[in-house]
């Protein structure tokens, strides 16, 4: 089959790391148009790589508006690499002009702005679906094998940490807060997301700090707390993240799984942005795969379905490349889309409660709206 042409909005950090690498090495695809406002340079040879797509990417097409870029026929696949705050406005052009589209995380900044977007795309009979690339996470991976297994019986607790002590990147300053921004909707919308695992929740509680910059409006560390009902009564699972965390041991923690036949206990952090900035290629068959320093370690009962023992679990292979080849199935008509834009509303929607629960001081039931 021909490969799916490609257009990228935004040439900033997001489309040069977490999308470009692994749609180039993907067979079926072209990476063919970009939308950079800024001009073309005229003496390319005076550019340093990476600050355009015309010196990087010259047999691209170069469009400066939205307009111009959404008119040109050829693009199949829109991937929305710009910030939140106009995610709305670009992924509805792009299927209003008929493209299937890839929003980068967070979705959207409001559950409502969502369910507008599902709605577009419905009319339009075009793919959504949005960029949750940690759900290709090594460890993430491996979680999802060992629920597939039993190997933990009924899960009574889950805790997810996404923790990283005194990031260099974050440099704001900003003591207000607006829509989009602060970390719950940054690393918190990966980490929500992968706590879908147990479906939707009965409650959620939200507690939101600001650790650097006191007395800003902006989270920078949180901790939601999501309680479910029926089967899943007895089930607890704990997300957070802290700015602020001198390392107790080697490694952050990342999961802590307790079940009635099992536990597992997961450190460090999937290493595909790190190979990615080594200079190592997203289809080299060591790319994704974690040191041995960084399995978890998985304990369970002989009433589990994986019988009794206690050893080091040797990770699963992280690959983001993965993400584009299910998309590009799924535009075939070969697969359903793996991240349906509902479940990413989900992830949205109790981030607006966890909000809402941490400035009211309560727990509150969830809700769709």
């Amino acid at each position: 089959m021909a490969p799916i042409k490609v257009g990228l909005l935004g040439y900033g950090f997001s489309t040069k790391v977490f999308h470009l690498p692994y749609i180039l090495p993907n067979p079926g695809y072209e990476v063919y148009a970009f939308l950079q406002r800024s001009e073309a340079p005229k003496d390319k040879s005076k550019v340093e790589p990476g600050e355009h797509c015309t010196v990087d990417y010259p047999n691209a097409k170069h469009y400066r508006t939205i307009e111009d870029f959404c008119a040109d026929p050829e693009i199949q696949l829109v991937s929305v690499c710009t910030k939140v705050g106009v995610h709305v406005e670009h992924a509805e052009k792009a299927l209003l002009a008929g493209k299937h589209v890839v929003v980068e995380k967070p979705f959207t900044t409001t559950s409502a702005e969502c369910d507008h977007l599902i709605e577009v795309a419905k009319k339009s009979g075009k793919i959504l679906t949005v960029f949750q690339n940690r759900r290709y996470d090594s460890d993430f991976l491996t979680l999802k094998k060992l629920f597939a297994e039993k190997a933990f019986g009924e899960v009574t607790e889950f805790q997810n940490h996404y923790d990283c002590d005194n990031p260099p990147w974050m440099r704001s300053t900003d003591m207000g807060w607006s829509p989009g921004n602060g970390m719950l909707f940054g690393l918190g919308t990966h980490s929500i997301d992968q706590t879908l695992l147990f479906g939707k929740p009965k409650s959620v509680t939200g507690f939101l700090r600001a650790l650097k910059l006191r007395g800003s409006e902006t989270d920078d560390t949180f901790t939601v707390i999501l309680q479910y009902d029926g089967e899943q009564k007895d089930l607890v699972c704990t997300v957070k993240t802290t700015v602020i965390s001198p390392l107790p041991m080697e490694r952050m923690l990342k999961y802590m799984v307790r079940g009635t036949t099992g536990a597992f206990v997961k450190t460090g952090e999937d290493p595909q942005v790190d190979h990615h900035m080594a200079g190592m290629k997203a289809d080299d068959p060591k790319f994704g795969a974690e040191p041995e320093s960084y399995y978890g370690y998985l304990s369970t009962t002989k009433d589990s379905a994986l019988g009794e023992s206690k050893r080091v679990l040797e990770s699963e292979r992280g690959c983001y490349m993965d993400y584009y080849r299910d998309v590009a199935k799924a535009i075939r008509g070969e697969v359903e889309v793996v991240v349906k834009p509902e479940q990413s509303r989900m992830g949205i929607r109790m981030i607006e409660l966890a909000r809402e629960s941490a400035q009211k001081g309560v727990t509150l039931p969830y809700s769709e709206k």
